[in-house]
């Protein structure tokens, strides 16, 4: 196998690619399978015209990438927007499909990287956004899972732990506001619960329908964000937050505490308050404490430290930021809004600017640029 070849010969077909009417994005993932394609077969069948052969494969490659995508848009648009209390009607192979690429012979991270690029239709990007690693290991992360399961007999479904993180991660990408894929990942987590009795199943359920129920709140009429102190209490869905509340306190009953049963008792926390003020901060940050002993996870930690900033104040808030790598995601936000509760208002003006450039889409951009604007038009006038 001439790796340098192939490495030549990518650019090219990349254009080709393109000027077919492949968008980048999906031109890069195309010419990547194919790749893959050709380390596994042409060590036994060389093709007389390597560019012409990587041509072929990566366009039809993308051909199918596309059929699926539309595919999947079209079971999206069957879903009503505010998913109905219940058992799911509508019954399809997507959740098998999520199960077979959780296939046992991977990594449970490779697992959940290839399931959501192939069957949750996210791309490498948002992916390793999700993951907090770069895109470009992602990439290579996917590829190796793919080189993985080549020729593999997909008769050995993966675990449930594993297809509950896919699901986790898809319901995020849905909610960020990127793309709507929330609904799907309920209408997929409700199917799930009706097959399998399983405690953590049924947290993943109420945390999603939790979130969910703030949906209609978390926007504005020009679309900016509206953070959860700020929203119209009276715009949540209480029918779903009853049925997350409910599911959650069925599951919480059984004794055995998973992460999302975690995660969805501190979302039943914020839900239950009838204002902001109400907010049992106390109660969040013992969740948080348990959260963070389940994962060990330093996102989590960085939630902890606002939850401490409200239960105890922005300096201690600020004392349990200062353990995390400055580097993580949202730190400089976090760090910006503790401030601007100390009265710091030039810091936190400062970071508000910072965390703007770091934002990874435009809505939480815009409304941190503006966060810093107001604090510095404060400042002058006084």
């Amino acid at each position: 196998m001439d790796e340098a070849l192939l490495r030549s010969l990518t650019p090219s077909v990349l254009t080709v690619l393109v000027r077919r009417g492949a968008d980048f994005a999906a031109a890069e993932d195309a010419v990547q399978d194919a790749l893959v394609e050709a380390v596994r077969v042409w060590p036994d069948d060389p093709p007389r015209d390597a560019k012409g052969w990587l041509i072929t494969v990566a366009w039809r490659k993308f051909l199918d990438q596309a059929r699926s995508d539309a595919a999947r848009r079209r079971r999206e648009d069957r879903v009503d927007e505010e998913p109905a209390p219940g058992p799911a009607s509508s019954v399809d192979d997507t959740l098998q499909l999520y199960f077979l690429c959780a296939h046992p012979s991977l990594t449970p991270s490779s697992a959940v990287a290839l399931t959501l690029r192939a069957v949750g239709g996210l791309t490498t990007r948002q992916i390793a956004q999700a993951y907090l690693v770069p895109e470009a290991t992602m990439a290579q992360r996917i590829s190796r899972a793919k080189r993985t399961v080549s020729g593999i007999r997909f008769d050995q479904p993966g675990d449930v732990a594993t297809v509950l993180r896919v699901l986790y991660l898809v319901f995020n990408e849905g909610y960020s506001g990127d793309i709507d894929l929330s609904a799907e990942a309920i209408r997929l987590t409700r199917q799930l619960a009706g097959a399998i009795d399983h405690p953590e199943v049924a947290g993943l359920l109420a945390l999603m329908l939790l979130h969910h129920a703030r949906r209609a709140s978390r926007t504005a009429s020009d679309g900016s964000l509206v953070p959860l102190a700020e929203q119209d209490r009276g715009r949540w869905d209480t029918r779903a937050i009853a049925e997350g509340v409910m599911i959650l306190q069925t599951a919480l009953a059984r004794d055995r505490l998973g992460e999302f049963q975690a995660q969805a008792a501190i979302a039943a926390l914020h839900a239950d308050a009838r204002t902001a003020e109400e907010t049992d901060w106390v109660q969040i940050v013992e969740w948080y404490d348990e959260l963070a002993r389940l994962t060990d996870s330093p996102v989590v930690r960085l939630n902890r430290a606002v939850a401490v900033g409200e239960a105890d104040g922005p300096r201690a808030g600020l004392a349990a930021l200062a353990d995390l790598d400055d580097a993580l995601p949202r730190h400089t936000a976090v760090a910006a809004y503790l401030h601007e509760r100390d009265e710091d208002l030039a810091t936190a003006a400062r970071l508000y600017a910072e965390a703007a450039r770091k934002a990874s889409n435009l809505a939480e951009r815009d409304y941190l640029t503006r966060r810093a604007a107001r604090l510095n038009t404060g400042r002058r006038r006084h």
